[in-house]
């Protein structure tokens, strides 16, 4: 593989965690839980541990674990595990954006799931 390959940045990069971060402060905004009243996101890193952003990794495994920050302030870090759905897959092995990746608060699909006694959250893209 070529240095200008290896360059390339991944599909789960700053600008998808940056509206992935607007789309659950939008649901967490519309959601009826009263244990999420007040709740807001201020941030999801797009720099996981290991090697998690290959294009095997992504195939093999079907999720991405990395941190969120959540909660009331928006400052309790979260264990946070994105799940690619086939779409998701199938733009990720093509290097093609994720955003469109990411359901809709119109789909009233559940996309986000948060505990927050176990400080974890997970996200489920299409």
């Amino acid at each position: 593989m070529t240095k200008a390959k290896q360059n390339i940045e991944p599909p789960f990069n700053q600008e998808f965690c940056t509206q992935l971060e607007y789309e659950i402060c939008h649901n967490l905004e519309k959601s009826d839980d009263p244990k999420l009243k007040g709740f807001w996101c201020d941030g999801v890193s797009w720099f996981p541990a290991d090697n998690q952003l290959t294009k095997k990794h992504v195939n093999d495994k079907r999720k991405i674990e990395t941190k969120a920050w959540l909660g009331k302030t928006g400052q309790t870090e979260y264990k946070a595990t994105v799940h690619f759905g086939k779409k998701a897959l199938s733009r990720y092995a093509k290097g093609l954006a994720l955003t469109e990746c990411i359901p809709s608060l119109e789909s009233k699909v559940e996309w986000i799931e948060i505990d927050i006694e176990n400080s974890t959250v997970e996200i489920r893209l299409n």
